[in-house]
């Protein structure tokens, strides 16, 4: 299951925050194994390896050729390991596997906001912007901030993609534009921790005092072709908690006339089972106003077969462009780029518009 093997790093390179990007010399026990690989090592788990150290890698992510995460990870520093972090939580995340981390839940009872959360039930009618990709995150953020600027925004990442929120540089370059991050389920590394989206969203609202959050999972979707087998199905769970909890729910619908997958194009199938089989509450379903004629139409018709429960909103977006270029990470989805695929940004950021209309 695990493609072990020895390194000794010979380069550190980029760092960002809870990551440390390595170049690594591997010790070959196949003859296909790559002379060298670039490694990520999580400090936080790890501790920060030095030119010369002896490494033990996972080479799985690149032996699957992996597009998100083509990284050499990082499993321990043998020789060097870190000090004791002695953590007051209780909460372990990534549970029973070899790298299981304990942290302080926003909830639990030594945290400073325990009193706050333990009483909580309520979102307050916050909005809650729910999409199924991790690439959504920057469009909805810009969206929001174009039509409110002082808006809080709370980003709750769930579990489906990558656990550590430090994976994403994306995440790391928004963080001067959200009010924080709350991690949740097996995911970790955030502002504040949670258990589930639930606790998640309450923790976003009353302890980082958002006026909207976005639920997205992180980077590194897992999918296997098939309407049921993809992480970002659990976007319609997420409508199900915001509605549970007195919240606002607004979902982004994936939308796209570049992705060459007939499966994806106009609204992916993937939205249509997260919000049209999974989520039983009613939620805000937003397309923008301005797509072209002959996108608009096949996806007008898509999202008009989830209403009811949903509710079809129509947003204009086309004024949106310069906010997603302007924003200080570089918009992508599936390779693609704004260029590329104008419409699923201008989607997700019609999401967040309308969601600061609602603050």
């Amino acid at each position: 299951m695990i493609r072990w093997r020895w390194g000794t790093v010979t380069q550190a390179r980029r760092e960002w925050r809870g990551c440390l990007e390595l170049d690594v010399e591997v010790a070959s026990r196949r003859a296909e194994d790559p002379s060298s690989v670039r490694a990520l090592a999580y400090p936080s788990l790890v501790g920060r390896p030095r030119v010369g150290d002896r490494v033990l890698l996972n080479l799985n992510a690149l032996a699957l050729g992996l597009g998100t995460g083509g990284y050499a990870l990082v499993v321990a520093v043998p020789d060097n390991l870190p000090d004791d972090v002695d953590v007051p939580g209780h909460v372990v995340k990534a549970r029973y596997t070899p790298l299981q981390a304990i942290v302080l839940a926003a909830d639990e009872e030594a945290s400073p906001l325990r009193p706050a959360l333990a009483a909580a039930a309520s979102l307050d009618g916050m909005p809650v912007v729910v999409a199924d990709l991790h690439s959504a995150l920057p469009a909805v953020v810009a969206g929001a901030r174009a039509t409110r600027p002082d808006v809080r925004i709370a980003y709750v990442m769930t579990d489906g993609g990558a656990l550590p929120a430090w994976f994403s540089r994306t995440l790391d370059a928004l963080t001067p534009l959200l009010a924080g991050t709350v991690t949740t389920g097996q995911s970790f590394g955030g502002d504040l921790e949670s258990t589930n989206v639930h606790s998640g969203l309450l923790a976003a609202r009353h302890g980082l005092h958002a006026d909207l959050a976005i639920v997205t999972q992180g980077p590194g979707n897992l999918g296997t072709g098939t309407s049921w087998g993809f992480s970002g199905v659990a976007a319609g769970e997420a409508v199900n908690a915001a509605a549970a909890l007195d919240g606002h729910p607004i979902a982004a619908p994936r939308i796209s006339d570049a992705d060459p997958r007939p499966r994806h194009r106009g609204v992916s199938h993937h939205s249509v089972t997260a919000f049209g089989r999974v989520a039983l509450a009613p939620a805000d379903l937003v397309m923008p106003s301005d797509l072209a004629a002959d996108l608009a139409t096949p996806v007008r018709a898509a999202l008009s077969a989830l209403c009811p429960p949903h509710t079809l909103v129509e947003v204009p977006s086309r004024d949106l462009a310069a906010a997603l270029t302007d924003l200080p990470v570089k918009l992508s989805t599936m390779g693609r780029s704004f260029d590329e695929d104008t419409a699923y940004f201008l989607s997700a950021a019609a999401a967040g518009r309308h969601a600061a209309t609602l603050t």
